[in-house]
């Protein structure tokens, strides 16, 4: 039996246990015992969710104890330098099925609670040689320590949780590929224009009778494309790993059951890589990295260059832009050009758009006119100069192609323009530069009288007024060809 600690209470029984500045019975060290290790590392989820480790783990140690009865059970214990540390640590300890009491070297009583707000003492010392003694309201036990597990390897025999939205998101990744797929993951990077770093681990041969080391590809890869992910995890000895710290990564699609970035104990010199199904990988000292653009193709000119005071001209092979009709069907109709003369018919046009169009589209009005934009199409709007977006920053007219066919890349670079400028190339092969930052919501602008000037309704008034042409279908009787001449000129 226990006893409570009264307010102002001068002398303890319990070893090593006194009272700090607020009342309350605390000895140097807290330990608390769980049931099993499934509650052990419920506890520390917990902890780790809302806090790191970086003030326990100098004095955190996990141990496992028997007690006489011959059942195993886990003790943690940590220095109590608080009794503020030690209630997080009981209430969550609460909370995994555990057991929370402080003392100071083998004798440790029952740590406050709600029906003791000062703590607890014990009425009497038992008189044993066991190396733990526990004393709580419902049990006194005696505990044999077995051995210690650092929280270290602890965390690597933890197998992750499968979680398959886990790691989705994007940011930095880490990528392990096996001797026969790094010189082809390499290629493909550059192939793709993905900005990696890459180096080559080595261990020991697996057993005596293999002759070389065991390597493995490493890249680290700071954003990597979404239409990649499936393909870095379905590719047999390809695996994708999602940074949890410093120097750990746990598989994508798995989730370790502890917080790993409020665990330092990891070497920072080194790369943990934690598997799901498999045991993790340890890489002990981070290989040298490299950009992968440094294998990139490497051409060579033909000639010698010119030897110095002697230059050499050649001519040029460079050929102008031109527009060529193009027969594929419009797709990616985002813009349209309206010259001034025909902006009043889309003020009238607006009347009859509905709300979600009004929202979606942006116009900036230019001295050439006015260019509309909407990324879900602009059919909804057919008036003007339609154009189809070939690259974030050009579009084209609809219906035509540039020609030489390079690719939309190079054609922005020999463009010049910057990245917050839109190109508009119209038919005549003429080009058009609009910021981005002047199209604004054309809900808005339907607003802005001095944006619209010079385009009211009395300016297309009579365009408006002019008659629709229509053709009717008669039937055309028994002679349908009665008014038609034969041609032959009457002789007189």
């Amino acid at each position: 039996m226990l006893d409570r600690v009264a307010l102002h209470q001068t002398h303890l029984r319990t070893p090593g246990v006194s009272l700090d500045a607020s009342g309350v019975a605390l000895g140097s060290k807290g330990v608390v015992l769980f049931p099993t290790l499934d509650r052990l590392v419920g506890f520390l989820a917990l902890y780790t969710a809302a806090a790191p480790l970086d003030d326990l783990l100098p004095s955190l140690t996990i141990e496992v104890v028997k007690s006489q009865l011959g059942a195993q059970e886990m003790l943690l214990s940590i220095a109590a330098d608080n009794s503020e540390r030690m209630d997080r640590v009981a209430a969550l300890a609460r909370v995994s099925s555990g057991y929370t009491f402080t003392g100071s070297s083998r004798h440790f009583v029952q740590y406050r609670d709600a029906a003791a707000p000062f703590g607890y003492d014990v009425q009497q010392i038992s008189a044993t040689d066991a190396p733990l003694a526990l004393y709580h309201s419902q049990f006194s036990q005696y505990y044999a320590v077995e051995r210690k597990i650092a929280l270290f390897k602890l965390l690597l025999r933890l197998q992750p949780r499968l979680a398959p939205s886990a790691g989705l998101a994007p940011g930095p990744r880490w990528i392990c590929a096996e001797a026969g797929l790094g010189a082809a993951l390499i290629h493909y990077f550059v192939r793709s224009q993905v900005a990696a770093l890459v180096g080559v681990a080595e261990w020991p041969p697996a057993s005596a009778f293999e002759q070389f080391p065991l390597r493995r590809y490493l890249f680290k890869v700071d954003a990597l494309p979404s239409r990649m992910v499936a393909l870095m995890r379905d590719t047999p000895g390809v695996q994708l790993y999602v940074p949890e710290g410093d120097a750990v990564a746990v598989e994508v699609g798995y989730r370790h059951p502890i917080h790993l970035r409020a665990c330092p104990v990891f070497p920072s010199r080194g790369l943990t890589l934690i598997r799901g199904g498999a045991a993790p990988i340890l890489v002990d000292k981070l290989p040298a990295l490299g950009p992968v653009d440094a294998f990139a193709k490497v051409l060579m000119h033909q000639d010698e260059p010119p030897a110095p005071g002697h230059p050499h001209t050649t001519d040029t092979v460079a050929v102008d832009l031109r527009l060529a009709p193009d027969p594929s069907p419009w797709q990616h109709i985002t813009a349209t050009f309206i010259a001034h003369d025909a902006l009043g018919l889309l003020r009238q046009l607006a009347y009859r758009l509905g709300n979600n169009t009004l929202k979606t589209s942006k116009i900036a009005f230019t001295p050439a006119g006015a260019f509309v934009m909407r990324e879900q199409g602009v059919e909804s709007i057919p008036l003007g100069e339609m154009f189809r977006r070939i690259h974030p920053n050009i579009v084209v007219a609809a219906g035509y192609a540039p020609i030489p066919a390079v690719s939309p890349e190079v054609l922005h670079r020999a463009f010049g323009s910057p990245r917050d400028e839109l190109v508009f190339v119209r038919r005549d092969g003429t080009r058009v530069g609009v910021a981005l930052a002047a199209f604004v919501p054309l809900e808005d602008a339907l607003l802005d009288a001095h944006s619209w000037h010079g385009s009211t309704y009395e300016i297309i008034a009579p365009m408006l007024r002019t008659s629709v042409a229509q053709v009717l279908l008669e039937d055309p009787g028994f002679r349908p060809l009665r008014d038609v001449a034969d041609g032959v000129e009457e002789q007189h």
